[in-house]
């Protein structure tokens, strides 16, 4: 991991391999870490950038809230420090609405992309009420909140039959440090709804949503690609694609890829 300094807080990244730039953007409780088996295997045609997003892996916090918009600057930021110029985005859940905070703000620099286990929806009054409850839960006993905030992102069916890869994800999701875990909950509580961007997007989208994601309600979220050029790929379990599904999503992501 490398590190550049944003408005006095570190900023941690890996930049490995040649070719096209390709971010990746990890999630809530997550960091870089999760992309490793991805980076390996991209890496041996694309460059593959995967950035710890604000108050997440060894990324320093900024403030109370990580805005989306705070979260894309300090993206931003990496990115202009390598001289990239235009990139592929893949962005599992938070890191999708990160990536659609930058081709907001900075939509030159946006090749395409992807939304893994992502919307481009604000939360709704449930959710947010949820995101406030998460908050007071985190202050009382974060290490119980995350313990069975990482169990519920898997299908029912896999929490059985993947043990050991829950029990991984969740040891990185416990390194996670309090104040990055309340930042990111107050952040995504006040995004804006960018769905208007899947409709006006001069670049190519893929939306990949996990049929039994007890996070993102796929009847929900199918909607947001109705009438619009992204291209929908359903994958048939829960929000961790990338362990639930990694071989389709290889393929999936090869296919994309093509497209540039």
């Amino acid at each position: 991991m490398d590190y550049i300094y944003y408005k006095n807080a570190k900023i941690s990244y890996s930049d490995n391999g040649n070719g096209i730039p390709v971010v990746l953007l990890h999630g809530f409780l997550e960091n870089s870490t999760m992309w490793d088996f991805y980076t390996s295997y991209f890496s041996k045609k694309y460059r593959i950038i995967a950035i710890d997003l604000l108050g997440h892996g060894k990324t320093d916090s900024m403030s109370y809230m990580h805005t989306m918009e705070d979260m894309a600057d300090a993206v931003h930021a990496v990115l202009s420090h390598l001289d990239i110029a235009e990139a592929i985005f893949i962005g599992h859940s938070m890191g999708g609405y990160v990536s659609l905070a930058i081709a907001e703000l900075y939509p030159e620099i946006i090749k395409g992309i992807v939304l893994l286990n992502s919307t481009s929806k604000e939360d709704s009054q449930e959710r947010k009420l949820n995101r406030m409850r998460a908050v007071k839960a985190v202050k009382q006993n974060a290490d119980i909140f995350v313990s069975m905030s990482i169990a519920n992102l898997f299908s029912e069916e896999n929490r059985g039959k993947l043990i050991n890869e829950i029990e991984a994800v969740k040891l990185q999701a416990l390194k996670t440090p309090l104040q990055g875990i309340i930042s990111a909950l107050e952040g995504m509580k006040v995004r804006k709804d960018r769905e208007f961007l899947l409709h006006q997007a001069t670049f190519p989208i893929l939306l990949i949503l996990g049929k039994k994601d007890p996070v993102l309600n796929y009847g929900d979220n199918i909607s947001q690609s109705e009438a619009t050029p992204v291209k929908l790929v359903t994958l048939p379990d829960g929000h961790m694609s990338h362990i639930e599904n990694r071989e389709d999503l290889i393929l999936i992501l090869n296919n994309f890829f093509k497209n540039f």
